[in-house]
């Protein structure tokens, strides 16, 4: 593991906070360090360039801090408070202030983590009339998400290919480490067979406007069910896996659901979303974006794998995870 930059341990640091934590934990993604701080979560974007998003100058980070704000108070808006300047000062690393700027964080009110869905699942504590509490906030929001005819083009089958395709070129590195080869195979056959003989049905979908400016990261670690039904951390960095069917927003959650062994909240969340959209042609698409999806989830989760902050004994239960999402990928086929 590389040492983590001077920045971090400083924001490691209890003193570093005005409201004077007790104790400051440090979670990773692949794109970013998140400070919990027990009251508030500060997270600061890692200056990486990954193909899908480019966080490498620190005019990107600031705009794209202020997009992670804007965006998720569509779902989230109590949430999501404000980006806040690090600085250097007489020297010294600061949280705000006065100084020459040289980073930026979100700051967010930090969610209950026991309360968050991926959590709850394993403990069977999530119920049906959850999940269709989740399917009716996520129904409301999808009527009144932005669409126009540059957001509806992502939606065509030609469109949906640049995405899949970028998937299976970005994946071909952990062929054979985190997916077999002939695992890998089906499901790039299946999904370029499924694109071609539903052509029609795809662009039917984009006359339709069911094509959204949507959350485009709803899985089950991005709901929490506390007071209301907060669902957070959407994609800023790339419009373009915003801007999609609101059946593959739909399809992930879904996915997810059957990830922690839960088909039957599954079907739930699903036929509840359907009855309250009226969104018959649905259950066509279900399985193709579940399949999408849950590659996604495989690549993103085996990208972490070539991540240098992230320790080795993390990278065993990584790898693990990156497998059962490409096997759930395979079983949609």
């Amino acid at each position: 593991m590389s040492k983590p930059p001077a920045l971090v341990e400083v924001l490691l640091k209890p003193e570093t906070y005005a409201h004077h934590p007790q104790k400051v934990e440090l979670v990773q993604t692949q794109m970013s360090f998140l400070f919990l701080t027990g009251d508030y979560v500060y997270k600061v974007k890692k200056p990486v360039d990954l193909g899908y998003l480019d966080y490498t100058s620190l005019e990107k980070r600031r705009f794209f801090c202020q997009q992670e704000i804007e965006l998720n108070r569509r779902l989230c808006p109590d949430t999501y408070l404000e980006v806040v300047p690090i600085v250097i000062r007489r020297g010294q690393i600061h949280l705000g202030g006065e100084g020459g700027i040289i980073e930026y964080a979100v700051k967010m009110k930090q969610l209950p983590a026991d309360r968050m869905m991926d959590k709850l699942l394993p403990q069977n504590l999530v119920t049906g009339e959850m999940v269709a509490r989740v399917a009716e906030k996520l129904a409301a929001f999808h009527h009144k998400a932005v669409t126009s005819p540059e957001i509806s083009a992502y939606g065509k089958p030609e469109a949906i290919k640049i995405n899949t395709d970028e998937n299976f070129s970005q994946t071909e590195k952990y062929i054979d480490i985190s997916t077999p080869s002939d695992k890998y195979n089906q499901i790039k056959a299946y999904t370029d067979n499924f694109l071609k003989s539903n052509k029609s049905l795809f662009n039917k979908r984009v006359k339709d406007g069911r094509i959204r400016d949507c959350h485009g990261d709803l899985h089950a670690a991005h709901v929490c069910l506390t007071n209301g039904i907060c669902i957070y951390d959407c994609i800023e960095f790339n419009d373009r896996f915003r801007y999609g069917d609101v059946a593959s927003e739909v399809a992930f959650l879904a996915m997810d659901l059957d990830r922690f062994r839960h088909a039957d909240l599954s079907r739930v969340f699903v036929d509840a979303y359907i009855r309250l959209s009226r969104d018959k042609e649905l259950p066509e698409l279900l399985n193709f974006y579940k399949c999408y999806r849950a590659y996604v989830r495989g690549k993103v989760t085996s990208f972490m794998l070539d991540d240098p902050y992230i320790p080795e004994t993390e990278k065993t239960s990584l790898l693990a995870t990156a497998r059962k999402y490409f096997e759930l990928a395979e079983s949609y086929i």
